[in-house]
C-alpha cells in the first residue's frame, strides 16, 4: 500500500540573495531552498514549467518526492511553503525540507470508497456524502500510503462510517485526537419530502379525532340529559 515516491528533479543554484533569485526567474527558473535533515541549507532551482505540471497535479505540498540534484545524493524532501506573485499569482519561490526514512510526518491522505454497488441504503436511492475525501495522517516517511479504503457495502440509508471504524496502515494515526466521521448515507430529497408529508397527514388525523373526543365525557351526559327531558 506503499506509495511510489515520485521524483523531484532540480538544479544547483550559485549564489543566493534577491540578485540571485531575480536571474533565476529571467532563466525561467524558480529559485528555492532545502533545508533541515542535520545538513546545511542548499541554494537550488527548479525549471518554471516543471514546477507549474506538478502543482497542476496536485497535493504538491502533501506529497513526499525524491530530490534529485546532479552532484548531491538523493534524499526524501516534502515542501513546505510555496511563495507566489501576488499580482500573477505564479509561483516565486518554494522551501524544501529534507526527511529521513524514519521520520514522522503528518499527511493529507486520499479516502478511496468501495462497495458502493453492493450498498443497501444506495441501492434504495441513499446518497452517498464523503465529509472527509482527505484525512490528515501522521504517517513515516518511508512508508506513506497512496489512500485509506473505507467500505459502504453493508451501510443503511442514515448510517455513518467514523476514523475509528477504519483500518489504518500500520504506523499511521490520526492527527485528531477524536473519532470523527468520514462518510454517511443519507435519505434523497424526494424521499424526506414524502416522509415529511406522511407525518403532516398524521398530525391532521390526530388533531381532527381529538376534536371530536370530548375528554370528560360531557357528550354522553348531554345525550342522557336530552333522553330524560324527552320522556318527561
Amino acid at each position: 500500500m506503499a506509495k511510489e515516491i515520485p521524483d523531484l528533479v532540480v538544479e544547483a543554484r550559485a549564489g543566493t540573495g534577491k540578485g540571485a533569485a531575480r536571474q533565476a526567474r529571467r532563466d525561467g527558473m524558480v529559485p528555492g531552498v532545502v533545508y533541515g535533515g542535520g545538513a546545511d541549507p542548499l541554494a537550488l532551482q527548479i525549471p518554471f514549467n516543471a514546477l507549474i505540471k506538478h502543482l497542476k497535479a496536485g497535493r504538491f505540498l502533501a506529497t513526499l518526492f525524491n530530490l534529485k540534484m546532479e552532484g548531491q545524493e538523493d534524499v526524501r524532501v516534502i515542501c513546505r511553503a510555496v511563495q507566489r506573485d501576488v499580482v500573477k499569482d505564479l509561483p516565486t519561490h518554494i522551501d524544501l525540507i529534507r526527511l529521513r526514512r524514519t521520520t514522522k510526518i503528518a499527511l493529507y491522505i486520499p479516502v478511496e470508497v468501495v462497495g458502493e454497488e453492493e450498498s443497501p441504503g444506495l441501492s434504495r436511492g441513499g446518497v452517498l456524502t464523503l465529509i472527509r475525501p482527505e484525512v490528515e495522517l501522521k504517517v513515516t516517511a518511508g512508508d506513506i500510503p497512496d489512500h485509506i479504503t473505507i467500505d459502504v457495502s453493508e451501510m443503511e440509508i442514515g448510517d455513518n462510517i467514523s476514523i475509528s471504524s477504519v483500518k489504518l496502515p500500520s504506523g499511521a494515526k490520526p492527527t485528531i485526537d477524536r473519532d470523527f466521521v468520514i462518510a454517511n448515507i443519507t435519505a434523497p430529497s424526494a424521499l424526506t419530502a414524502a416522509e415529511e408529508a406522511e407525518d403532516e397527514d398524521e398530525v391532521a388525523a390526530d388533531e381532527v379525532e381529538a376534536i371530536n373526543v370530548d375528554q370528560d365525557g360531557s357528550d354522553e351526559a348531554g345525550e342522557g340529559e336530552g333522553e330524560r327531558k324527552t320522556e318527561e
